[in-house]
């Protein structure tokens, strides 16, 4: 059990908040066996839940990249959400590795509905998905399910997703929020608008300053998660009364999305 220390004081990046944390399995329909995490409050059942898809895991993507791992630190307590993140096919992390291999956005399409599929049984409310970059895409074209409420895509860079898949998301009328840095590697706010125009109720919010991997704006992107899935929560405190433990960075310091900057991404 960690060794909780009650404290009152900022919360950091590396600040873990009290939740109850469960190591998963999910099945996919083609067979593989992928490893997860669910994190849900300790006090109350969850309002809302977040399922993360994670960047590419050629270029270090993973469950603990840092974005959702910070999610899953912190949301469970401040905003009452159920996070639930996992490796998709031949994807390594602390938590382990899954099954099969990296497939460039095709057999994924059964770890999508996995992860759906788990929500639904484990009757965890008001699913949203959120993408972040290879994620978005898989959000994207396999995400619009009647479970799904809605989508957040973070640096969504349209790799892999194409007009069909947005034109499915127009028909739903689902919402879909793109958070898009000013500073992107790969698709930037004035293009993100023109593309997105075939989603007449997406919202594209451009984040000046910010860069694909979000590096110092994890606080604005999780309240921006918080105001469209649980905006009674926001937003979000910077400080935390009560027990606090702190995760070791260092240990995700070699398994980092920086390696988009000096690797070719595949893609379609």
């Amino acid at each position: 059990m960690p060794d909780w220390g009650i404290v009152s004081a900022a919360i950091r990046a590396n600040s873990i908040l009290p939740a109850r944390r469960e190591d998963i399995e999910l099945h996919t329909a083609d067979g593989v066996t992928l490893v997860g995490e669910l994190a849900t409050p300790l006090d109350r059942p969850p309002v809302a839940t977040v399922v993360c898809l994670h960047p590419l895991p050629t270029h270090g993507g993973m469950m603990d990249s840092h974005l959702y791992r910070k999610a899953a630190w912190r949301l469970p307590a401040l905003a009452g959400l159920a996070v639930l993140r996992f490796n998709s096919r031949g994807t390594s992390s602390l938590r382990g590795t899954s099954g099969g291999r990296f497939d460039e956005a095709r057999g994924e399409r059964f770890d999508v509905a996995a992860a759906i599929e788990y929500a639904e049984f484990q009757d965890l409310p008001d699913v949203w998905l959120l993408g972040w970059s290879f994620g978005t895409d898989l959000t994207l074209m396999y995400g619009c399910d009647p479970a799904v409420r809605g989508a957040i895509l973070l640096s969504p860079p349209l790799r892999y997703a194409g007009a069909s898949d947005l034109a499915t998301w127009a028909e739903s009328g689902k919402p879909v929020t793109a958070l898009v840095p000013e500073l992107d590697d790969y698709l930037r706010p004035a293009e993100a608008r023109e593309r997105f125009a075939a989603v007449p109720q997406a919202e594209v919010v451009g984040v000046p300053g910010a860069r694909h991997l979000w590096v110092g704006h994890a606080e604005l992107v999780l309240d921006e998660i918080v105001r469209r899935v649980a905006p009674a929560a926001f937003p979000l405190p910077r400080t935390w009364d009560g027990p606090m433990e702190f995760g070791d960075a260092s240990a995700y310091a070699d398994r980092t999305v920086a390696a988009f900057g000096d690797k070719p991404v595949p893609g379609r």
